[in-house]
């Protein structure tokens, strides 16, 4: 099995969080298994989650912590995201770390359409994003037709050139008990492990 530099980013705001112990069993995983990580938590970051303008005609500088996310996304060749499902989304600094970060000129190009759409620009890399919610997985893809993992499958992996993307959702998470947190850390190790 092949190495990888893997970029992990913890998208929940909370200082602790089962989202957090997930991508920290994630980190541990990969590295006993031999790949190069980088672990970065949402909750340690600074910066205006508002990009604060109509379309992108102006410039907002980035903070020194999201220049850093941008170096470890360049540097990486698999991104990983643990995320809870907040309101059928994504908890609203990590939204703002998106739209502060994923910038045209450097995530897309916006001068280069296909039928209409930007030309991704961080082609080379894959990625998986590792979802809790208290949701059950049965009502997630029945009435929402898990529109949470093709919003951030397509609509930002993807659109930014990260292929594969695989989706893991473990729930319902907010009363989950210790054997069933135990059995969904196995889950995440054996991914880490892989580099997957």
């Amino acid at each position: 099995m092949s190495t990888k530099r893997i970029f992990v980013l913890n998208g929940h705001p909370a200082a602790t969080s089962l989202t957090k112990t997930i991508a920290e069993t994630y980190v541990a995983a990969a590295r006993k298994a031999g790949h190069e990580v980088r672990l970065t938590h949402l909750h340690d970051l600074d910066f205006d989650t508002d990009y604060g303008f109509a379309g992108y005609a102006q410039n907002k500088p980035l903070e020194p912590c999201l220049e850093a996310v941008q170096a470890d996304i360049e540097w990486a060749q698999h991104v990983v995201m643990t995320t809870p499902m907040w309101w059928g989304g994504l908890p609203g600094k990590l939204k703002g770390l998106f739209d502060r970060v994923l910038l045209p000129g450097w995530a897309f190009d916006t001068r280069k359409l296909t039928m209409g759409m930007p030309q991704p620009m961080l082609k080379g890399r894959s990625a998986r994003a590792i979802v809790t919610s208290d949701t059950p997985d049965f009502f997630f893809a029945l009435l929402y037709r898990k529109a949470l993992f093709r919003q951030i499958k397509g609509q930002i992996f993807q659109f930014i050139g990260l292929k594969p993307v695989k989706l893991t959702h473990f729930a319902p998470a907010g009363k989950a008990t210790p054997d069933k947190v135990k059995k969904w850390l196995g889950k995440v190790e054996a991914i880490a492990g892989e580099g997957a």
